[in-house]
């Protein structure tokens, strides 16, 4: 095509130079013999006249002329352009190899920049480890683009669909169709500065002076930017984002309700999924060195339980989890879901795979707090300072505590406490200074009634803690090896490491890409009573926002919650469409001797009416644990288990000895002249009854009648 169009562009002009001359002999003809020119047109048509046949014979030599010069100019054009390109490849092939894969790759990369799936297969590398010049004529293209001959091109792309069909190359005819698409790209000349944005990304992380062979492999690599990994499956019909306790109860919970369902839990952290609280609380308590390792500890009743919920065997591979047989549960660990897409039913994980789903629960938990001062004191104290929320934080912690010399906790709630009794009984034996500071007036302000909490900051201080009250941090510098701890007051404190444990926000990166609602005043995903989000999303643990109907909107951070919120959302995950009623108990030890349950609203600075008792040897953690069977206490709840305990308050109790030792008790919390909390102090196992004081919202005009059913006068 591109030989005719080339000798058009040079006979045209003579044909049309011909045609002129031979219309202007005729004219002149028509005037010379005194004739009108239809005449010497009727004339130059027949045979008669003898001067008409004279310009009859003119015009015939002149077209055959013309048409044979044209022929030779044509011959000796292609001619001269085949020995040209000839010479070119002469020249190409005696280049360095090197230079040669450069252009190789450089035109493999201006030709498929988009390519959703690679055109370099490893037919295509075999070939050119084999025959490092047959890819020359599709480089040629390039270089000769730059290069002001007009007749570069017909030349160039005849010797390509030639070398389809003498090479025996079987990728040849793949890269004659590919040319079709470059020919504007050549007219207009833009292929250099293509090169020049695309070989660089190309070739990013090669060596410049490696071989033609050990580049040629790399070149499939920018074609395949979002190849899904291996072990990540393309579709579960049941995905769990997130691998803590609310994850697994609903796993759990699915299989139980649907035994051939196949779960997929996705979880940022390294681990299979595991339970928080020990974390704490026994691990820190425990004899055995190998428990830092081992992640088994013993509970307060002295049996020895794993910190995972299930053993890896329980598990089944994420890459299986479509061709196994009965179903099973997969966790993909290291994995981040990054966005949802909620009407393609969709997700897309950090590393660019997407994963379809039918059913989904978000249990994505939350992230510990940081002090303001702390964020903005730099990289040296931020390298001095532990979040703790994960197993990989209890063991550096662990670690540092047997490293340095001084410890502050800045936080007096539910862990900054726990982390000071753990800390603090292990100090006297490592010579460990443990200090924690809070603004309130005493630990666990505000959850405890103020005079329990001055109880609990001097049990505290037994435990070998300097307990700071009234603390506001200022700001936080790094000097001399030391981090300085300046207080509001001015009071300043040095130390070696700092622990921050001021709470937790929940994880809500996903809400905007889903399009889900989230609380502006609790935080969190808002659900409805069956914990959904959307008609096939739903929410459970500490990122869920519901409503109580009890006690209005929450958001609940505990350990109980995650499993009863999981093991709910699970069973409607299924179709079984239940409301989630369930008043929730928290707990905390402050060793294993002094420990409370509560439920509900547990506010200080709500009215509190506090009834208690002296205790005995079987009012502590320890022997709670040994009498359920269990360490962590949510586990060994039952509803049933309030009607037994009821009847068992027919005796008259003992008078109520309000001591300052306050061994056991009930603390009730009021709104409204209505229990909406309950703190049981060194009181366990009873926390049906609690929930269902709290369910009935009844007012009380003697609430010490109401303590007489938890039976703390008991010996």
């Amino acid at each position: 095509m591109f030989k005719c169009k080339t000798v058009w562009n040079k006979l045209a002009p003579l044909a049309r130079a011909s045609s002129m001359l031979c219309l202007q002999n005729a004219r002149k003809s028509a005037l010379r013999h005194g004739r009108r020119l239809e005449m010497v047109q009727k004339a130059q048509m027949s045979s008669g006249s003898a001067g008409g046949g004279g310009e009859n014979t003119l015009y015939y030599v002149l077209i055959g002329a013309t048409c044979l010069g044209a022929g030779v100019y044509a011959y000796r054009t292609v001619s001269g352009d085949k020995e040209r390109y000839n010479e070119r490849m002469i020249e190409i092939a005696s280049r360095p190899k090197q230079d040669q894969t450069f252009l190789c790759f450089a035109h493999s990369v201006a030709l498929e920049p988009v390519a959703e799936e690679p055109l370099v297969t490893e037919a295509d590398v075999e070939s050119t480890e084999t025959e490092p010049v047959a890819e020359a004529p599709v480089t040629e293209p390039i270089v000769e683009a730059s290069i002001p001959e007009p007749t570069v091109e017909s030349p160039i792309r005849e010797p390509v669909v030639e070398a389809s069909v003498t090479e025996p190359v079987a990728e040849a005819p793949a890269v004659a169709q590919s040319e079709e698409p470059l020919a504007p790209v050549v007219e207009s000349e833009p292929t250099p500065v293509i090169i020049a944005e695309h070989v660089p990304e190309a070739l990013s992380g090669s060596e410049s002076g490696k071989t033609a062979d050990s580049k040629a492999a790399p070149a499939a690599e920018p074609v395949e930017p979002t190849a899904a990994p291996s072990d990540v499956p393309e579709h579960a019909p049941y995905l769990l984002i997130g691998g803590g306790t609310a994850s697994f109860a609903a796993a759990r919970s699915i299989r139980a309700r649907d035994p051939g369902a196949r779960v997929l839990i996705v979880t940022e952290e390294s681990d299979l999924p595991y339970m928080r609280p020990p974390l704490s609380k026994e691990l820190w308590f425990s004899d055995d060195p190998k428990a830092i390792e081992t992640l088994r500890f013993k509970q307060w009743n002295g049996k020895e339980r794993s910190i995972y919920f299930q053993p890896p065997s329980f598990y089944v591979s994420p890459a299986d989890l479509a061709k196994v047989e009965n179903g099973g549960v997969a966790v993909l660990t290291g994995r981040k879901v990054v966005h949802m897409d909620v009407r393609g039913n969709k997700v897309k994980l950090s590393d660019g795979a997407e994963i379809s789903y039918e059913k989904c629960l978000i249990a994505t938990g939350g992230v510990p707090r940081n002090l303001q001062v702390i964020d903005r004191a730099g990289e040296e104290v931020m390298k001095r300072t532990t979040l703790f929320r994960k197993i990989e934080d209890f063991r550096s912690l662990e670690k540092i505590s047997r490293e340095v010399k001084s410890i502050t906790i800045i936080g007096g709630g539910f862990l900054g406490s726990e982390l000071a009794c753990a800390l603090g009984r292990r100090s006297t034996d490592i010579g460990l200074e443990v200090i924690q500071m809070f603004p309130e007036k005493g630990n666990m302000g505000k959850v405890l009634p103020e005079y329990l909490s001055n109880w609990t900051t001097e049990k505290v201080r037994k435990e070998g803690v300097s307990v700071i009250t009234d603390a506001l941090v200022k700001n936080v510098t790094y000097k001399n090896d030391k981090l300085e701890i300046k207080l509001k007051d001015g009071r300043l404190f040095k130390t070696d490491h700092i622990v921050a444990a001021v709470g937790l926000e929940p994880s809500m990166e996903l809400a905007k890409s889903a399009g889900l609602e989230v609380d502006s005043d609790f935080g969190g995903y808002r659900v409805n009573a069956e914990l959904q989000a959307r008609s096939n999303i739903w929410v459970a643990g500490d990122a869920a926002c519901f409503y109580d109907i009890n006690l209005g909107r929450r958001r609940v951070e505990h350990h109980d919650h995650a499993v009863v919120s999981g093991r709910l959302a699970g069973e409607n995950m299924t179709g079984a469409i239940k409301p989630y009623w369930h008043q929730s108990m928290f707990w905390s030890d402050l060793g294993p001797d002094v420990g409370y349950e509560a439920i509900g609203i547990v506010d200080s600075s709500l009215p509190t009416v506090g009834v208690f008792a002296k205790a005995t040897a079987k009012d502590t953690p320890k022997a709670a644990t040994e009498q359920s069977g269990t360490g962590i206490r949510s586990e060994s709840e039952t509803e049933a288990v309030a009607g037994a305990l009821k009847a068992e308050t027919t005796a008259t109790p003992p008078p109520i000895q309000q001591e300052e030792d306050y061994g056991k008790g009930v603390i009730f919390y009021l709104r409204d002249q209505v229990v909406v909390g309950i703190v049981l102090w060194n009181v366990f196992n009873r926390m049906p009854i609690a929930r269902k004081i709290i369910k009935d919202g009844e007012q009380h005009a003697d609430l010490n009648e109401v303590a007489k059913l938890f039976n703390i006068h008991e010996d």
